[in-house]
């Protein structure tokens, strides 16, 4: 069994708090493994989050916390579990691709279906269609997740690119780090508008875990990570509901639905973050036929309704258009008959 061990040097990090410290080490190969790296080993935060959880890793022979901050000398180790590989067979499921070339593929990916495999949900992903569908896939991000880049939500529909070779992924993994994407979301919400149809909104702030409830983000002041979000209503209807438009320059976990929540705009469908329906009176205020279609969703009304890059290998300008499923268009269909949009 590999080990991996590393003498604190707070001047080859970009924060001395111990999961981006480590997170960025692995990556830049500082520390010593023992008696050698794994061939498969690939890192990222939210992992090296995951592994101080389990407690993994060490810090001077004791637990280690997320954002405990060492100091120069301190001994972090590493003994990192034997991956269990998942069987990935490739499994004929319809999926509708976008754009495609030698190098990348952008889909429109369905709502309800998980972007990669997990012991979790043992549901078909979009990996298991995409190793149908392509000869080939991108191997950076490990074998249970051949040629993913970036996700979006299982209960999210919409546009994700796909990477076919790892020169092209780390290209991508690079313009999404640095922010070069462009990406635009569309959402229907519970919401009394604040503003005109069509102005602008920057939400500006920082997203970190929940800490009394793993599965769920939260605007973290103290150690969240920076979000930014602009959005805008493109229809409202009546005080009870609204069409918004949002556009993300950062890519954290749930940032479109922790933003228009916190703006009082929770999406329809959307368990995790959403309001109590029943309870509320914007969910009265709905007609009865929108309550049914609401509460037959199979997750939140949102949709990632663009996407716009640099192609990393031809230059080339990209900009791809996904068209939403059919509920989002019986909801409006629905809406517009309750109200006239204002």
């Amino acid at each position: 069994m590999s080990q991996w061990r590393w003498i604190f040097d707070p001047s080859v990090v970009s924060k001395p708090r111990a999961d981006v410290a480590i997170s960025e080490a692995l990556a830049q190969g500082h520390g010593e493994w023992q008696p050698e790296a794994p061939t498969d080993f690939y890192s990222t935060r939210s992992q090296v989050q995951n592994w101080i959880e389990a407690g993994t890793i060490l810090l001077n022979g004791a637990k280690l916390l997320a954002k405990t901050h060492p100091v120069a000398g301190d001994e972090i180790v590493f003994n990192p579990a034997p991956s269990k590989k998942l069987e990935l067979e490739p499994i004929n499921i319809p999926i509708e691709i976008l754009f495609e070339d030698d190098h990348l593929a952008v889909i429109n990916k369905p709502q309800g279906m998980s972007v990669h495999p997990s012991e979790s949900d043992p549901d078909p992903t979009l990996v298991h269609a995409l190793l149908y569908h392509m000869k080939s896939l991108s191997s950076v991000g490990g074998v249970e997740r051949p040629g993913i880049v970036h996700r979006i939500d299982k209960n999210t529909s919409g546009a994700i690119v796909v990477s076919k070779n790892d020169r092209t992924h780390l290209a991508l993994a690079e313009l999404f780090s640095k922010h070069d994407i462009d990406r635009v979301y569309w959402a229907l919400c519970y919401s009394r508008a604040k503003r005109k149809v069509g102005e602008w909104k920057r939400v500006e702030t920082l997203l970190g875990r929940n800490s009394n409830d793993r599965m769920k983000m939260c605007i973290d002041p103290k150690e969240g990570r920076p979000a930014i979000t602009d959005y805008r209503y493109l229809e409202t209807y009546g005080s009870a509901a609204s069409w918004i438009e949002a556009k993300l320059y950062t890519g954290r976990t749930h940032q479109v639905r922790v933003h228009l929540t916190n703006e009082g705009h929770s999406i329809f469908g959307d368990t995790l973050y959403g309001l109590p329906t029943q309870q509320s009176q914007k969910w009265k205020e709905l007609p009865q036929a929108t309550r049914n279609q609401i509460l037959a969703l199979p997750g939140q009304a949102l949709h990632a309704r663009s996407l716009g890059f640099v192609h990393p290998i031809t230059g080339e300008k990209l900009n791809f258009e996904a068209e939403p499923p059919a509920m989002f268009s019986l909801l409006i269909a629905g809406l517009r008959e309750f109200a006239v949009p204002k």
